[in-house]
């Protein structure tokens, strides 16, 4: 078990946390946007669900079995993205997701983010794999996966329903031992 009220970590630029309550605005400002859920798996927030899904986010505080890690990524006090994290079904293998407001877009961000994730997971929480899934269509994530060091593993055709269409997806993926490599 990860996580708890001790999870923070930081590089010069960012720092990774837990949700805080004074977030709940950041957050919304990421999630409102139509064009940035466009390829998550839920649709924009509303003023109608956003404290409902935001809670979520607050309670998803420890990354064990059957739960999920919520960090909020932090730049000069304002949320600028959101990483998550969960086990799957395989041993010591966990998925990653991420999402970071448009307004953070092209500076490096994402992938100074999710290194600081990977070095927790990796160096210090002994994950045997990362891998993360997402819409073929999702360039941008896609980059972000190369740029710290994941392989692309399949293409899977037409294999998803979501937003009323079936979508192709991606699977990325990465070794502890490649980490290490690499690092």
């Amino acid at each position: 078990m990860y996580g708890g009220d001790l999870v923070e970590f930081s590089s010069q630029r960012l720092t990774l946390r837990l949700f805080q309550s004074n977030d709940l605005e950041d957050v919304y400002d990421i999630y409102k946007d139509e064009e940035t859920c466009r390829y998550l798996l839920h649709d924009n927030w509303t003023t109608e669900n956003m404290h409902e899904n935001f809670n979520e986010k607050v309670r998803n505080t420890l990354l064990e079995k059957g739960s999920t890690l919520n960090l909020a990524v932090v730049n000069n006090k304002k949320v600028i993205g959101d990483l998550t994290v969960w086990y799957t079904d395989m041993k010591d293998t966990v998925e990653i997701g991420y999402c970071f407001s448009p307004q953070a877009a092209g500076k490096g961000y994402a992938t100074e983010a999710v290194s600081l994730l990977f070095n927790k997971l990796f160096n210090e929480w002994n994950v045997h794999r990362v891998q993360a899934n997402m819409d073929a269509r999702n360039t941008l994530s896609q980059k972000v996966c190369e740029r710290v060091g994941m392989r692309k593993e399949a293409h899977f055709i037409k294999d998803f329903w979501n937003k009323n269409e079936w979508t192709d997806s991606f699977v990325y993926g990465m070794l502890h031992s490649e980490w290490e490599n690499n690092n």
